[in-house]
């Protein structure tokens, strides 16, 4: 095991793998490079700090005797020399390095926009990132603070952040849709809704709470306007089971909502009549 993938790890990564150990090495950015991947020239030849360390990429990216684990912390080491034992906590990408081709399609979408750690906080990137143009592995990663206040408390844990951004960016439809995916009743819910995840806004520290009701209303107000393009989830596949929902309440309505996406075949139980207007 070689601890950090800097320029000193590849080539101890390369070195012992050339003699046939298999190594493994460890990195707790998404991508080796260190540090030398954020220079322009290097001291005191002055040379290209990226023409010196490609190639290196290269090889310690395709050599069948080196596997590459990011976003790696260990939190343990025990044994002797000879006979270590160590425990690696590995952050999530959130994202399969066997099917990202690197294209940056999910960047370019990406609405949520963070400091760049590695340009010095000198300019943004999105939260979906590739640390740099030649990065190894050659795929983007998404990163995620923690679960925002705002979702933890919304009784449907709706991606609040992730909507708002989306209307932030003009993208009502898509706000619309990740809105849904979690309660069925965005229009609704956007006008009577109690709001908790507004009483646990960050923001009010600062001046007031974001108007996450009114901006959730919003966007399904829009999305409403053009009912026959709207994109509304499919099932793939029908069960066999049919399931029983008694009372058409809003509780009753959205576990009928998913228990269909599910497959299922539901009818639901109404003790009212049916009334229109």
């Amino acid at each position: 095991m070689v601890v950090g993938g800097g320029i000193s790890g590849m080539q101890s990564a390369l070195d012992l793998a050339e003699s046939g150990f298999k190594v493994y090495l460890l990195e707790e950015k998404p991508a080796i490079g260190g540090t030398m991947a954020r220079l322009d020239k290097t001291f005191p030849t002055n040379d290209c700090a990226m023409c010196i360390m490609s190639p290196k990429l290269v090889d310690t990216g395709r050599h069948k005797n080196i596997q590459i684990v990011t976003g790696a912390k260990i939190t343990d080491v025990s044994g002797e020399p000879g006979n270590f034992r160590v425990k690696v906590k590995q952050r999530a990408r959130y994202i399969d390095l066997a099917k990202c081709t690197g294209c940056g399609d999910c960047a370019r979408v990406c609405p949520v926009e963070l400091p760049n750690n590695f340009n010095g906080n000198l300019d943004s990137r999105k939260a979906t990132y590739k640390l740099y143009a030649q990065a190894t592995p050659n795929a983007f990663a998404i990163e995620k603070r923690g679960l925002a206040p705002c979702k933890a408390t919304c009784p449907s844990g709706v991606n609040v952040q992730g909507y708002i951004q989306l209307v932030k960016s003009g993208k009502y439809v898509d706000a619309w849709k990740m809105i849904y995916q979690d309660m069925p009743f965005p229009a609704v819910l956007g006008r009577i809704c109690a709001h908790p995840c507004q009483g646990a806004c960050n923001r009010a520290s600062i001046d007031e709470s974001v108007q996450i009701k009114n901006l959730k209303r919003f966007a399904a107000d829009v999305a409403y306007r053009d009912l026959d393009n709207l994109p509304l989830p499919e099932r793939d596949f029908q069960r066999e089971e049919k399931v029983a929902v008694i009372g058409s309440g809003p509780a009753g309505l959205s576990a009928a909502y998913f228990l269909s996406l599910q497959g299922y075949q539901v009818t639901v139980f109404e003790a009212l009549p049916l009334r229109v207007g």
